[in-house]
């Protein structure tokens, strides 16, 4: 950090080091590398002064990126033969040392949320129960699910302590949405449902998340899902309402919620579909005599 041209030559060198790896960029001072770090719009903040250096982290949006950061200027400051001081900016709770559990949160939600949409298709047969009513269940289902998470992070393993409402409702409109479109879905895809699930929130929800590693650390198409997939909206506005409260999730919600309303639009255009199809099939069944006893 800093405005000198030394430190501007600095983060050059290191762009050119690694430029498909790194994007280094020069601040004013150290209230402004702070702040940036603190906002997550950078994973960390370097330092080098003549004594020392220190690297900025935020342990709370990705303690495992802290640690790969970590692991990327240990040399640097080596080299300059300073020692390396890490400073955590926001970090994570008492609760939660390794930074993880609402991640984790995240995974049990997910597959609560397609084993639900599984067990409701199961039980629920579309032919006989209206469509508005199968959603119903879908929703209370998703409701309770999310409660299930929020006590287990909460009161049972006091990863999170605060902000309990706040985590069931995000979590409410995120198991909401995988619950619908597995129940919409079934219809149609029957016994492929889960592994379309599967594929939409396991496969390409938990890389694209950023709980893992922040999207800056993962492959291009994951780094690109990141910005509008639900997992990484959710995950975003939990940690803000848990660790940086003075941040807004109105994006994230946005995300959230037009996720479960395309959930809903494929939910009722399945409902439709398979509703023609029952219709023509109807029509193009042959008549028997006994048929045409009756209607005689």
């Amino acid at each position: 950090m800093g405005t000198t041209a030394e430190a501007e030559v600095f983060a050059q060198t290191l762009n050119d080091r690694a430029p498909d790896a790194l994007d280094v960029r020069t601040v004013a001072d150290e209230g402004a590398a702070r702040g940036l770090v603190a906002d997550r719009e950078v994973v960390a903040a370097y330092e080098a002064t003549a004594d020392d250096a220190t690297l900025f982290v935020s342990s709370a949006a990705s303690d495992t990126t802290a640690s790969v950061v970590q692991k990327v200027f240990l040399p640097v400051a080596y080299q300059q033969q300073l020692p390396l001081q890490v400073e955590d900016v926001v970090p994570s709770g008492e609760g939660d040392p390794t930074g993880q559990g609402l991640f984790f949160l995240l995974v049990a939600l997910s597959v609560g949320g397609y084993a639900s949409a599984a067990a409701i298709s199961a039980v629920v047969a579309p032919a006989r129960t209206r469509l508005a009513a199968r959603l119903g269940i879908a929703v209370v289902t998703a409701a309770v699910v999310a409660a299930i998470g929020t006590v287990v992070v909460g009161p049972v393993y006091g990863i999170v302590d605060h902000a309990l409402g706040q985590l069931w409702l995000l979590s409410w409109l995120y198991v909401s949405t995988i619950v619908v479109i597995g129940v919409g879905l079934h219809p149609l895809l029957r016994h492929w449902t889960t592994p379309v699930l599967t594929m939409l929130f396991v496969m390409l929800n938990f890389t694209s998340s950023g709980g893992v590693f922040a999207a800056g650390l993962v492959p291009p198409f994951f780094a690109a899902l990141s910005s509008f997939w639900n997992g990484a909206a959710w995950l975003h506005a939990t940690q803000t309402v848990v660790y940086f409260a003075d941040q807004g999730v109105g994006r994230d919600v946005l995300v959230l919620a037009l996720w479960l309303v395309a959930g809903l639009l494929v939910a009722g255009l399945v409902h439709l579909g398979s509703v023609r199809r029952t219709r023509l099939a109807d029509e193009l069944a042959p008549v028997t005599e006994e048929d045409e006893v009756v209607a005689a």
